[in-house]
């Protein structure tokens, strides 16, 4: 079945995979960072509550205060710090046996950073959600667009100074949302300049959001009727 997933993405694989030359694969290696091991011992101390909201992503999911901004102690934070979709893969256990009524899902900024080519995250996003859809058929997932980056920012992060992939994975994520079954949710409109760039009022250092934009954030999914 997952052979066939592919055969019928390629061409969309194709289309928004314009320069595949210029990555490298290099980061399915198995790696865990101490940060990594550090969130999911945590996790494992938390009681398994069913059919609650989970956000699930990487240190700009792990920023937000949910619980606090939902004024709901019973939301789950999902995020670690530098994940990437190899390694949500290994830890979507934790998130099926929650049985979440929704799902809101934001990652791929890391796999770019790392030279993980851009259809190989949409491809490994299109598992996270069949694995979900297959064992927690009742979750209602949504796929948040990756946010943009302002490189003119003092002390941004050179190594993701690779925003052109951005639009590319969010065009594939966004393409394959009615076919699977998931909600698109484009949040770059939130937090552009005039200059399509992440607003410099909303982050520290042109990757990261400040506190402000996780309000603007959630505002905006309580508006569409996400939340």
């Amino acid at each position: 079945m997952k052979y066939l997933l592919l055969l019928l993405l390629l061409p969309v694989f194709a289309q928004a995979q314009t320069r595949p030359s210029n990555q490298n694969l290099f980061d399915t290696i198995p790696f865990i960072p101490d940060h990594t091991t550090q969130r999911l011992e945590q996790f494992k101390k938390q009681p398994v509550t069913q059919s609650g909201i989970i956000f699930l992503g990487n240190s700009i999911t792990e920023m937000g205060n949910w619980a606090k901004l939902l004024n709901d102690t019973t939301v789950v934070n999902r995020g670690i710090g530098g994940d990437i979709t190899y390694g949500v893969l290994k830890r979507l256990d934790d998130i099926i046996a929650r049985q979440p009524k929704k799902l809101f899902i934001l990652l791929g900024i890391n796999d770019i950073g790392k030279d993980i080519p851009d259809s190989v995250i949409a491809y490994n996003y299109f598992k996270i959600i069949g694995q979900v859809k297959a064992k927690s058929p009742a979750t209602k997932i949504y796929v948040q667009s990756i946010l943009p980056l302002n490189t003119t920012i003092k002390n941004f992060p050179q190594h993701y100074d690779k925003g052109e992939h951005i639009p590319r994975v969010n065009a594939m994520l966004q393409s394959q949302a009615g076919k699977m079954g998931y909600t698109y949710i484009n949040l770059q409109p939130l937090f552009t300049d005039a200059q399509n760039r992440l607003d410099a009022k909303y982050t520290y250092e042109g990757l990261h959001l400040k506190p402000e934009a996780y309000v603007v954030w959630v505002a905006y999914l309580k508006k569409m009727k996400y939340l």
